[in-house]
């Protein structure tokens, strides 16, 4: 029985780190985010201010809003963490199964969840609120009477 056992084909273990990194999303929240001092936590914060831009500045957006957000981002690190990886197989596809590898299934299931989360959010783009005319006008000239005031006499 041993013998039989020892002679089966060992399949080879690859580990994706998706569980880890899903792990330390949910227990750490934004703190597991890198850093600006990485490329890849400016680039996820270029992306979040981007968004948060579409939806119509950091000032017009709501509570739940801004959580979205949040967990969008999360999840687009996810996303990109496990396309990195899913690029560097050699195929997504398990020829001895004739299937797809997992972690290709929980890509797309990620994927699902991130378009959900901007579905959410709204696809279309949000013009920031501005004042209107009479408001702007009363502000430009209190900052200009202001910055006379300021300008000490000769």
């Amino acid at each position: 029985m041993n013998a039989a056992f020892s002679s089966a084909k060992r399949r080879p273990y690859v580990k994706s780190g998706i569980h880890t990194l899903k792990k330390a999303v949910q227990t750490l929240g934004s703190r597991a985010l890198p850093t600006k001092r990485t490329a890849l936590g400016r680039a996820l914060r270029e992306w979040r201010e981007s968004l948060l831009a579409d939806l119509g500045g950091g000032e017009a957006v709501s509570t739940p809003q801004a959580a979205l957000v949040e967990m969008a981002v999360r999840t687009k690190l996810l996303v990109d963490s496990v396309d990195a990886y899913v690029l560097s197989m050699p195929s997504p596809v398990n020829r001895q199964r004739r299937c797809l590898h997992p972690v290709v299934r929980e890509r797309q299931a990620l994927i699902g969840q991130l378009q959900s989360l901007l579905r959410d959010l709204g696809l279309e783009r949000r013009a920031k609120p501005v004042p209107d005319l009479d408001a702007y006008l009363a502000t430009k000239t209190a900052q200009s009477s202001s910055e006379r005031e300021a300008e000490p006499s000769v």
